[in-house]
This record gives structure tokens, sequence and C-alpha cells, in this order.
């Protein structure tokens, strides 16, 4: 997609009016038809391509989560997901290849109800060109999956299951504002394998304030002994503007102490490896063959298409966010307005492009960092005097070929990679 097609789109310059025209909703036709004065926008074959469905609804506000959700009443369930069937149908002229990954995040998606997610599952499958080898996630929270839903989920072509555990201590969920007992994770697990979805991931957090060691050490075996394919291991994240960074900043909340954060990851870096999980990513550990496509369609700045409020989408560079209110979603179709649109110039795509590709534990070959360092020449330069320094200290370096971080850079991960930007 050539940079100067976008003249009349977002301008990404210090010009007044910029950020005034980013955030100007607008329709998808409207922006496609700017880049490419009215041609369909055709994806890049090479490209893998995927698409993230949102589904608003939670039945509590976690106030850690910085997601858009709102507290589910039923009463508009139904017209939520006819109008996301509609704008399942209406972006189909967009879909220039097949679809090899889906993941439908939240809020909660298994709130829905089963009869909405079999209408929704199939409407999908009519719709759009589907890869015969699509890898389909649903996340879940534990206390909202029955037998009928995984039953549905399963038929409806869902094979991977992503499961919000965060932690098996009930004191720990109780300051995460976690609202389910953790039996319930066992059980869902149990209910989705009874119907055939056997990739399953447990999300878990460490870093809660109140958190020992130890405490982490019995979250880990607890997880491991429920044989996921799949795990994901945070730090507790202090996101702008939610109730828990609101609380810290009234101390109200203490976070815990970083060297004891550290501790916790060096001993996941290390159970997880002794348990056969391959740690692929900074926060992702998988069983061999079973790694997250979808993530990775993120970590190497791929293609995804956006249904649903607040989702976002990349095709190409172009950026752009479905509007984040759920009234607005459902008065405006069959396609969405649209906000935050913008082209990702070369400098910024290359720097991306580091930031992401170093988070996999593979890194970058060394052919492909000279290909992305050589898209922005104005910072290349610069890029490469950085990665040299980081070099020097010990926070990256060349393993078979690759560029990656170090075991001493994955712990101060966030402020190396900045450098790279």
């Amino acid at each position: 997609m050539p940079e100067n097609s976008l003249a009349s789109l977002t301008q990404l310059t210090n010009a007044d009016g910029a950020n005034q025209e980013k955030n100007r909703q607008k329709s998808i036709r409207e922006v496609f038809h700017n880049l490419k004065r009215g041609r369909a926008v055709e994806l890049t074959p090479s490209r893998q391509f995927g698409i993230y469905l949102h589904i608003p609804f939670c039945f509590h506000k976690c106030h850690y989560c910085d997601f858009y959700s709102i507290v589910d009443t039923k009463d508009r369930q139904r017209v939520f997901a006819e109008r996301l069937e509609q704008e399942i149908g209406a972006a189909r002229e967009w879909f220039a290849q097949p679809v090899r990954s889906i993941f439908v995040g939240g809020g909660t998606p298994t709130l829905l109800a089963a009869d909405l997610w079999r209408n929704l599952l199939k409407t999908l499958a009519d719709s759009l060109p589907l890869a015969p080898d699509l890898e389909f996630t649903a996340e879940a929270n534990p206390e909202t999956v029955t037998a009928e839903l995984a039953g549905v989920l399963a038929a409806g072509g869902v094979n991977r299951v992503s499961i919000g555990a965060q932690s098996f201590d009930p004191a720990h969920l109780k300051t995460l504002e976690r609202q389910h007992e953790p039996a319930n994770v066992a059980r869902s697990m149990d209910r989705f394998r009874h119907a055939g979805i056997h990739d399953l991931n447990l999300d878990l957090i460490f870093g809660v304030p109140g958190q020992s060691l130890e405490a982490w050490r019995d979250d880990l075996e607890s997880a491991l002994a429920l044989k996921p394919t799949h795990l994901s291991c945070y730090g507790l994240t202090y996101e702008p503007n939610t109730a828990l960074t609101r609380r810290m900043t009234m101390g109200r909340v203490t976070p815990i102490d970083d060297s004891v954060e550290a501790d916790m990851y060096e001993h996941t870096i290390a159970r997880l490896g002794e348990a056969g999980y391959e740690h692929y990513e900074i926060s992702a550990w998988a069983r061999p063959g079973r790694r997250c496509r979808h993530n990775l369609l993120y970590w190497k700045n791929d293609d995804w298409w956006p249904f649903g409020p607040s989702a976002s989408g990349h095709l190409n560079g172009l950026r752009w966010k479905n509007v984040p209110r759920l009234t607005e979603y459902l008065d405006h179709g069959p396609l969405p307005r649209v906000q935050e649109v913008e082209y990702v110039d070369p400098a910024a795509r290359s720097g991306e492009a580091l930031m992401m590709g170093l988070r996999l534990r593979e890194g970058i070959p060394g052919d492909r960092l000279e290909r992305i360092l050589t898209e922005a020449p104005n910072v290349a330069s610069s890029r490469r005097a950085a990665i040299d320094r980081l070099i020097e200290r010990g926070s990256l370096e060349w393993r078979d070929g690759s560029l990656r971080l170090s075991d001493r850079g994955l712990l101060i991960a966030d402020s190396v990679l900045v450098e790279l930007i």
C-alpha cells in the first residue's frame, strides 16, 4: 500500500488538525475510498490474515481491566448479535484471502447465550472464506461455561479456548475482583474436552498485591495439574484510567516489590521449561506444536479485521478502531463507524517490527533484521547504534543467527524495546 496514497487520510504530522482528523468518526468505505480512490483494498497474499471479534458483555468490570466492556443485563444481547452478523456479512468484499485465525475476546464472550453463539458461528462460516486449517479461539470465564455452550462452540468450529483462570487462590481472585470459584477452572476444561475442544490455554496473573513467591509457585502447580496445552502468564499491569490504578494512586493498593515480581517471572520460565512447555514469547508458553497462531499474527505485524464495538484492525500499515460504545455501534450499520484511523509511516512500522519481533524468543533472523532497518533509512543508523548499545549491556544477544532478548533482557523487556521504536 503506497504511502503517498494517503494524502487525503489522516496526516501523521504535526500539522494543525491532524489529531482532530484522526479521531473523527468515518465509515470504513470512506477510509478505503481515500486510500484507493474507490477500489477495494486487497491484502498482500503472502501475509497471514485473521479476525478479532469483540463481545463486550461482562457480569462485572474487573478493576485492572482496560478493555471495553459493559455489565450485561441480557436485554441487548440479541440485538447486538444480530447487528454483529450484519457487520460480518457486509465486510465480505474486503476478504481477498482465507482467514487463518479467529479470536473472540471481550468482555466475557461466554456470557453470550448459546443460541446466539450458534447463529453467529453459522454466519461466520457462511459469509467469510475460512481456511481449512483455521485456528478459532474463544475466551471463556470459567464461571460461565455450560455443557450446552461448550457443545455449541465445538460444533460451530471453535477449536481452541482461552480460559481466564488468573489465580487459584480465592484471596488473590478477590484482590483482582475476579468472580469465579477456582474449582470451576477444572470443571470448564472438562466440559470443553468432553465437547471435543482439547487445545486449552490458561491465563494467569502474577505480581498481585499481597502475593508471595510461594503463592505464585502454588498457582503454577495448580495450572500444570490441569494439563493445558498453552499458558499465558502476565505480570499485573497498572493500566491508566482503571479502577486499580486509581486505588494505587490513592494508596489503597500497594504493588509488590519489583525484585519479587522478577523472581516470579524467573521461576515461571524455569518451571514451565522443566514441565515441557516452549517459551516462545515473553508471556506465552506452549506444548510443542500448540503455539497460538492468532497471537503470532500480532507479534509478526500481520493483518486482521475487526468486528464488534471497540475492536481494532490492521491492514498493511493501516489501522482503525470501531466505535467503542455499544449504542453507537447499534445505531450505524451494517458496517460500524470507525475512528483512530492512521497509516503508520515506514519509520514507525520498522520500529514496531523490531519491538514485536523481539518479543518472540526466537528473535529476528539477521536477514529480516536488515530488511526492517533499511525500510526506514532515516532512522536506521540510530537504531543500529541502539542495538549495539543493548548488546554491549547484555540486554540483547545473537543466538543461532537471530537477534533476541537475552535472559537479562527479558526481565527489563519494556525498557529495552522502547529504545528501538
